[in-house]
């Protein structure tokens, strides 16, 4: 069965940072991109960042840029993880936030991943 398990959510107040992570099962993680998306309260689900299978290349929101950092834990692939560096937090950046596999980095979007977690819940203080 397919799973992708998010962890690293929380409150922290603006300025902050935190590290999110997200645990792959094995054949998602070796065949697939990987990214994230948010839903903030009361709007839709936006895309954030991908990253394609090898690593070496990414695609971030504009908003998002220089303040968020993905990688993918390709040295040790038994890890399985993703991870979401979150710097400079501010309270529009409160969503839950979701991880996301397919095939290719460009369907790492709203209407066309694959595969979801369940999110896990960032919330910025002001």
């Amino acid at each position: 069965q397919v799973q992708l398990v998010e962890s690293g959510g929380g409150l922290v107040q603006a300025g902050g940072s935190l590290r999110l992570s997200c645990a792959g099962t094995g054949r998602i993680f070796s065949s697939y991109a990987m990214g994230w998306i948010r839903q903030a309260p009361g709007k839709e689900r936006e895309f954030v960042v991908a990253i394609n299978l090898s690593g070496d290349n990414t695609y971030y929101l504009d908003s998002v840029k220089g303040r968020f950092t993905i990688s993918r834990d390709n040295a040790d692939n038994a890890k399985n993880t993703v991870y979401l560096q979150i710097n400079s937090l501010n309270p529009e950046d409160t969503a839950v936030y979701y991880c996301a596999a397919a095939i290719t980095m460009n369907r790492i979007s709203v209407s066309s991943a694959d595969y979801w977690g369940q999110g896990t819940q960032v919330t910025v203080s002001s």
